[in-house]
């Protein structure tokens, strides 16, 4: 169990501790729900977790297979949504991994990539399409 703590600031900010590390983050509201958007909000985070999460699920992967993806990048495009409520609608992850991958090892880690513990945490009704390319 990982516990992480939080405070609220003021003006629509929290400061966000993670208990094991003591490393902080700050979020503040989004510009379109009466906040400055000058940090990450907290649904920003869902979105910055799930690039993080699918990356680091491919990394562990691919080193017990000895392959480097040393440089891959994730892109995600949150999109909310305000009916019935609003919520995340869409979480729209690109992914590029190195080029020179046989098409086994892309299947494989597109595959970590698809079952990383955040990306099957989602609702069902969150889109959460992953686009990979490899360059």
């Amino acid at each position: 169990m990982v516990k992480s703590s939080v405070v609220y600031q003021g003006g629509l900010h929290c400061e966000l501790t993670h208990g094991p590390s003591k490393s902080k983050i700050e979020t503040d509201a989004p510009v379109d729900n009466n906040g400055k958007g000058e940090r990450f909000s907290p649904t920003d985070l869902v979105g910055a977790a799930l690039g993080s999460c699918i990356l680091t699920t491919i990394a562990i992967v691919a080193e017990r297979g000895g392959i480097s993806v040393v440089g891959a990048t994730a892109e995600v495009e949150k999109e909310m949504v305000v009916k019935p409520h609003r919520r995340i609608g869409s979480l729209k992850v690109n992914v590029t991994l190195p080029a020179g991958l046989t098409e086994d090892q892309k299947r494989w880690l597109e595959s970590a990539g698809r079952h990383c513990p955040v990306h099957r945490s989602l609702l069902a009704e969150i889109e959460a399409p992953i686009t990979y390319r490899y360059v």
